[in-house]
C-alpha cells in the first residue's frame, strides 16, 4: 500500500505533548475486559482538557466473545451502557466498528466508525489535528488510513498496544488480535505516539480496598465500574489488576506523567519481535507512568461527578 507523505518537520510538530485542551475520538474493545471502561469514564470526566467527539467499537476475540464481529458489537453494547450511565447521548457519538480484522491492504471495511473517522480527520489540520486514543486491536484506524490516506497528516493516533521495546516479545492481545493493521499503522508515518503494555503501562495496577474506598458509592457509574472490577479477577487476595486503557487517556491530559521520549519507530517482525531500525520515521515513545497522579486525578473526577 502506497502511504500519503508526511514530513518529518510536520511530523514532529505534531508529536509534540499537547498543551491545551484537544479534539479526541476512543477506539475501544470496551467488553473485552474491564479497564477500557474506566478509560472511557475518565475522557468523559475529564472536559477541560478534552473534547470527546466519538467513541467507536473495535472488534475483539477471546472467552468474552464468540469472533471479532460478536465482540466489536458486546463493545458497542457496552459503550452504550457507559454512555447512559454518564447522562451521555449515543446519537451521533457511538459508532460500531469493523466486524473482522484487517486482512488486505487493499480492501479495508467501510464500517460506521471507519467512515465516521475519515469524516472528521478530514476536517482537521496541523493546528488543529484530531487525537484518535487506540485502546484494542486497532483495525479502525488502519482501516480509516487505508480508505483515505489523506487523513494521515491530520492525526495523532495514541495506541495502547504492543510491549516495551526491551521485552523479550510484543506478543500482546491488542497487537496479536491484528497484526497487519499494527503494521500498517506503524509503516504508514501516521504521527504515532506508543503506550506499552508489559514493562510500562504495568505500573497502572489498583486493587479492591482502592476501588472500594474511592470509586464504588461515586454515583451510578462509580458503582458499575466498582462491580465489574471486583467480578472481574474473582479471587483478589493478594491481587492488583492494571488498568492498561486509562494511560493512553492520561498522556492527553497530562503528559507529564507519563514521561516519553522521541525515538525512531520499530518495524514488527513476523516473529513479533521489535526490530529497529534509525532509518525509520519518529514516533513518540512512552517508557513509564506515574500511577499515583493517574488515579488521584481519575478518582477526583469521579468523586466531583457524583456530587
Amino acid at each position: 500500500m502506497h502511504f500519503g507523505s508526511v514530513s518529518d518537520e510536520h511530523r514532529l510538530a505534531l508529536l509534540r505533548p499537547p498543551t491545551k485542551r484537544v479534539r479526541m475520538v476512543l477506539d475501544t474493545d470496551t467488553y473485552n475486559e474491564i479497564d477500557d471502561q474506566f478509560a472511557l469514564v475518565y475522557a468523559l470526566l475529564s472536559p477541560d482538557k478534552l473534547d470527546v467527539q466519538a467513541v467507536y467499537a473495535a472488534p475483539f476475540h477471546n472467552a468474552r466473545s464468540s469472533g471479532p464481529a460478536d465482540g466489536m458489537k458486546k463493545s458497542y453494547e457496552e459503550i452504550l451502557r457507559l454512555l447512559e450511565l454518564c447522562g451521555r447521548p449515543a446519537q451521533d457519538f457511538a459508532f460500531e466498528g469493523c466486524t473482522a480484522y484487517l486482512s488486505s491492504d487493499n480492501d479495508p471495511e467501510r464500517s460506521p466508525a471507519v467512515l465516521d473517522l475519515v469524516e472528521r480527520a478530514l476536517t482537521a489540520s496541523a493546528d488543529d489535528p484530531l487525537y484518535v486514543v487506540a485502546v484494542g486491536a486497532i483495525t479502525n484506524v488502519a482501516s480509516a488510513i487505508l480508505v483515505e490516506p489523506r487523513i494521515l497528516d491530520r492525526i495523532v493516533v495514541v495506541w495502547l498496544g504492543g510491549h516495551a521495546l526491551q521485552w523479550p516479545h510484543t506478543k500482546e492481545f491488542n497487537l496479536q488480535q491484528d497484526v497487519l493493521a499494527a503494521r500498517t499503522i506503524l509503516d504508514s508515518g501516521v504521527p504515532f505516539v506508543h503506550v506499552p503494555c508489559m514493562g510500562v503501562t504495568t505500573h497502572l495496577a489498583t486493587t479492591v480496598p482502592e476501588i472500594e474506598l474511592y470509586v464504588e458509592g461515586q454515583g451510578p457509574i462509580g458503582d458499575y465500574l466498582a462491580k465489574i472490577f471486583k467480578e472481574y479477577l474473582g479471587d483478589h487476595f493478594g491481587r492488583s489488576k492494571v488498568l492498561w486503557d486509562v494511560a493512553a487517556v492520561a498522556y492527553l491530559i497530562n503528559s507529564d506523567w507519563l514521561p516519553n521520549t522521541l525515538m525512531h519507530c520499530p518495524r514488527l517482525t513476523d516473529q513479533l519481535t521489535w526490530s529497529y531500525d534509525h532509518t525509520r520515521h519518529w514516533m513518540r515513545y512512552v517508557y513509564y507512568v506515574q500511577r499515583d497522579p493517574i488515579f488521584r486525578d481519575l478518582f477526583n473526577k469521579l468523586k466531583n461527578a457524583a456530587s
